[in-house]
Order: structure tokens, then sequence, then C-alpha cells
């Protein structure tokens, strides 16, 4: 599943691929990946062009000159650049056709992520943007707005830190390393969690997802670049997928449990209970 440092990385390559390329063709593969109708999608992007390419968490913003198009891909959403005249895949939903006869196309075999076109006063008032928290490496990401939140809630801190409306951006990948680079169990409940361990989950979040953005993301099976680009942050992956293996610290074995319904990945020494 593309997280923030995944989806980082594809408005990035795709802010050196698509940028100024006029519309002149919006196809619709499959409706149901709109928050739209037909109609209005079209309405809105035909003759316009892409000036910028935002982010917030891990919703994509594609901005024109009156509209923005926002994209959330979900489980395995994906993004190619092709010829107009390639062949349409099975799982590709929509197609932007730009004048240059290139295409950008939005490619989901799970069908889970969703596209939504704005005029541009409307974005703050989307509910799913306006529910958006901090972004774990915004500078704004205090100890004590973590712990404020934390103290408000019974359940494992690893589920509180993939609650987009606490930090948003982070995922299951993210959040496993997080706490294990804390050294804090992901099975402490977060009204449990301390102003110090707050400030170390903070100087966490900046740490590992710095460093997974200047990867170019994770490339794991559950999600690979379709840009051209192969995320290297799995070679600095301490817990996740490491299940059974020799935690690089202390040479306990690492375990993963599920919490909320989530594999977590954690080490019984260096994170205890």
């Amino acid at each position: 599943m593309p997280e923030i440092a995944e989806v980082e990385t594809v408005r990035n390559t795709l802010k050196l691929r698509i940028l100024n390329k006029k519309i002149k063709e919006v196809k619709v593969y499959y409706p149901n990946i709109l928050l739209d109708d037909i109609a209005h999608v079209k309405q809105c992007l035909l003759q316009e062009s892409f000036i910028d390419i935002k982010r917030r968490g891990k919703w994509l913003i594609f901005e024109t000159e009156n509209y923005y198009m926002l994209s959330h891909l979900r489980m395995e959403g994906k993004y190619f650049i092709k010829r107009v005249d390639d062949k349409i895949e099975k799982h590709e939903h929509l197609e932007i056709v730009f004048e240059d006869n290139t295409s950008l196309r939005y490619h989901d075999t799970r069908k889970f992520g969703r596209i939504k076109v704005l005029q541009k006063n409307e974005l703050e008032s989307f509910e799913p943007y306006k529910k958006q928290g901090i972004e774990p490496i915004d500078e704004n990401l205090s100890a004590n707005y973590l712990y404020q939140k934390f103290q408000k809630h019974h359940l494992p801190i690893k589920t509180l830190l993939l609650d987009q409306t606490i930090i948003s951006g982070l995922g299951n990948i993210y959040a496993n390393e997080v706490l294990f680079d804390a050294q804090i169990s992901p099975f402490k409940k977060g009204n449990r969690i301390t102003k110090k361990e707050s400030e170390r989950i903070v100087l966490s979040c900046r740490k590992i997802i710095t460093k997974a953005i200047e990867s170019g993301g994770t490339t794991i099976r559950s999600y690979t670049s379709s840009l051209g680009v192969t995320g290297r942050f799995q070679q600095y992956l301490m817990v996740h997928k490491r299940e059974s293996e020799e935690c690089y610290n202390c040479k306990t074995k690492i375990k993963k449990e599920f919490i909320g319904g989530r594999s977590t990945y954690y080490c019984p020494k260096c994170q205890k209970r």
C-alpha cells in the first residue's frame, strides 16, 4: 500500500513529466473510481493543464488554473504515462490524454482508489481533506500535540499512529518502523504514552520518513512504482516483514502479531510491553 513516501515519489516523478500539457480528452473506463459524475470531470479538466502537483497525507492534488483533481491511491493505485495508442490494460480505469499524444492512466487492480475534482475554493471544505492531521515531517508535529491526542484514547499506540486525523500519511510500514526506532511497544495504550515517548515518536517520524522519501519509498510486493522509480527504503527496514529474523540491535527474533487487523512487526526486547 502506498504511504506518504511512495505518494511523494509519485508526485515528484509526475511533476517532471506531465506539467503544462493541455488536456484534450478524458476517458473513464470505470466510473466508480470517481467521486463525481463523468460529465463534471470532463467539463472541469478539458482544455486545462496541470500546473502543479501537491500532496496532503496520502492524497495527490493535481492543480489546474481553475480546479484541483484529488487522487487517493488506497491499496494498489498507480499512475502510468503511455502513448495514446498503447493498448488499454484491464485495470486502467481513467485516461487523461494530452495534446502531445501521451496519456496519464490510473491503474488500480482492487478498484479502491478514488478521484475527486473540486473548484479551488472547495478544497478546504472537502471532508476527507479537512480531516487530515499533521504530517510526520511537518515542523508543527510536536510532542505536546501528540501527547494531547494520545491521552484521549485507550487504543494501542500502533492503531493511533495509523489514524489519519492525528498523523497524516503514516501507514503500516512506517508505523512499525517508527515504533521500533522510538523503542515503544506497539501494544501500549495511547493514554499511557508519556510526553517523553511522544517526543521520541516525533523524532522517529522525522528520521524515518525523511530517509524513506530520500530513498524513493519502499518497494515491496504490495506496492511497486509504476513510473520507472524503484524505492530503496526496504534496505533500511528494521522490523517490517522481518518476522522470525534476528533484531539488528539485540539479536532477539522479530515477532509478528495483528493489532486492529494490521500486521505489526516488533522486537519483544527492544519494545517491551
